[in-house]
């Protein structure tokens, strides 16, 4: 929850601000932060005493995980693509 109300309070402040300057920094601040994240992560996921051992059964949920949304998401957009775009649209014309 705590997440979200972050977010929100980004997303009303980043509609207000429109400064070219602030872009610039923002996307800055946003790429450190996001390397901290990882690197904590890395940090986090390391200190597990028998984190090989759960590796592989992580492995085959995160790949169950990617591929169940991935083909279902190819699946709606081709009937969708099928259903609303004309022929003309579809080669790029």
């Amino acid at each position: 929850m705590d997440i979200i109300i972050v977010m929100a309070i980004g997303i009303i402040i980043g509609n207000f601000i429109k400064n070219k300057n602030f872009k610039i920094i923002n996307e800055k601040i946003q790429l450190i932060a996001t390397i901290i994240l990882i690197f904590a992560m890395g940090i986090n996921i390391g200190s597990k005493e028998n984190f090989i051992n759960e590796l592989a059964n992580l492995g085959i949920t995160s790949f169950i995980f990617f591929i169940i949304p991935t083909i279902l998401s190819i699946i709606v957009v081709y009937f969708l693509t099928k259903r609303f775009m004309t022929n003309k649209e579809r080669k790029g014309n």
